[in-house]
């Protein structure tokens, strides 16, 4: 429950404390930074499942109890956001946005109940991206964060969100190390706000640099489930358990409107 608390504070302070309030309204944002807000979504949604069920198996409660439960609370801790959301004059409620929650608690539960493990993880992998120039600069700023703690919830141009997929768990009888997976990442890069790069800034100067192209990537890369790692130390499997929510850096080929490249090593 604290940390909980404290996630809400801390989410607060991050999103909601430099914008108005305002009554109850919807808002559809489904077009706004190419998507990569809703991936969030899912896949902080996903991950909550996964803890609290984890902490629901901890205090006592049997598996398929603790896997709905789990769910449940993942979907609940979204819905506070998106009812404070609701009440910003920045945002408002969204479909999309409940959609992508139940996407995410949807993964982790229906794995869990059908095969009684994740063969496929949703992670995150985060490297930051930067514009040249003071005034694309003070833009970032304004619309990220200004502190890596906030560009790392906040920072879509930065985010690479990750279906990781276990290839033993698919392939049992296979000599392939139970560890091993394969991954299919997207991002998009160039975005200086939500569905265009046009704004007005405090001093009410108008900017406009749709000379910036706003693209799309799609990558696909090897990974690893620290989950699956053979260890006897309780300490070492729970520190797995939460890194495992971060896609290991790997060589990867990635593809954009321009063509294909490679990467020796991508995060």
């Amino acid at each position: 429950m604290t940390g909980w608390t404290g996630s809400f504070i801390t989410l607060n302070k991050a999103w909601y404390a430099d914008y108005p309030k305002t009554s109850f309204h919807f808002f559809n944002d489904n077009r706004e930074w190419q998507q990569m807000d809703k991936a969030g979504h899912a896949w902080t949604t996903y991950h909550l499942s996964r803890i609290s069920s984890g902490l629901w198996l901890w205090a006592g409660v049997n598996q398929k109890t603790g896997t709905w439960l789990g769910g449940l609370s993942g979907m609940a801790y979204q819905s506070i956001i998106e009812i404070q959301d609701a009440y910003s004059a920045e945002w408002g409620f969204n479909w999309g946005d409940v959609a992508a929650n139940t996407l995410g608690a949807s993964a982790f539960v229906g794995q869990e109940l059908l095969m009684k493990e994740q063969h496929i993880q949703l992670k995150l992998s985060y490297w930051h991206y930067d514009y040249e120039g003071a005034d694309l600069k003070r833009r970032r700023n304004q619309l990220f964060g200004s502190s890596l703690p906030e560009r790392i919830i906040k920072y879509y141009n930065s985010q690479t969100y990750w279906i990781s997929a276990n290839l033993h768990a698919f392939a049992p009888k296979s000599s392939l190390p139970k560890w091993l997976n394969l991954a299919m990442g997207y991002n998009s890069q160039g975005m200086l706000g939500g569905f265009n790069n046009q704004w007005t800034d405090a001093d009410g100067v108008s900017f406009s640099r749709n000379d910036i192209t706003r693209t799309r990537h799609f990558y696909l890369s090897a990974d690893m489930d620290l989950t699956r790692i053979e260890t006897r130390r309780q300490w070492l499997r729970t520190m797995c358990s939460v890194v495992n929510m971060i896609k290991v850096p790997s060589p990867a080929f990635e593809r954009n409107n321009r063509g294909i490249r490679f990467h020796t090593l991508y995060f």
